[in-house]
């Protein structure tokens, strides 16, 4: 089995948030890779990665970082794939503030989607969407996964009724 979403991190700190993306292509049945890599401390490795992702069969790059979060946009410049950053908080972080302006804020022709803080669960979803387009069997699990997140909130408006108020309309 081959990986097709590869998740890299920054530091192995951020596995408590990439662990998200994790789970839900584990429960979508994607084959992924985990691995920490560091714009700054290993540059030569990040562009080795990014550079050979597309002949190893990635087809999307999630990556998450903290602090000055570079990591997204340092392998967006090596390859053609399209790459979802998740800003994390960090014991460097200004509030999780820098890391996303450091992803959100690619020039052009270098993008990077950017889910919100710590929005690994998102990356996952919007990763396996991306690779849904061309895999019918894996747009059902999505479209499952989507309709059961309707029936999860529909279910819990119902339990909105056991709220009593003197002055409620419904």
């Amino acid at each position: 089995m081959k990986a097709k979403v590869s998740i890299i991190m920054g530091s192995t700190s951020d596995m408590p948030v990439m662990q998200k993306a994790a789970h839900f292509l584990d429960e979508m049945g994607i084959p992924f890779e985990i691995n920490a890599l560091s714009a700054h401390r290993t540059p030569e490795m990040v562009e080795q990665f990014a550079s050979n992702a597309h002949k190893n069969g990635i087809q999307v790059i999630i990556a998450g970082a903290g602090g000055a979060a570079h990591l997204p946009g340092v392998i967006a410049a090596f390859t053609h794939l399209p790459i979802i950053g998740v800003p994390c908080r960090s014991s460097i972080s200004i509030d999780g503030w820098d890391s996303i302006l450091s992803i959100l804020q690619m020039p052009p022709g270098v993008p990077v989607a950017t889910v919100g803080l710590d929005g690994a669960l998102n990356a996952g979803i919007l990763a396996s969407q991306i690779i849904s387009t061309a895999d019918e069997e894996l747009s059902l699990r999505v479209q499952k996964y989507k309709q059961n997140l309707k029936q999860k909130i529909i279910k819990a408006n119902n339990s909105l009724t056991e709220y009593k108020f003197k002055f409620r309309t419904n």
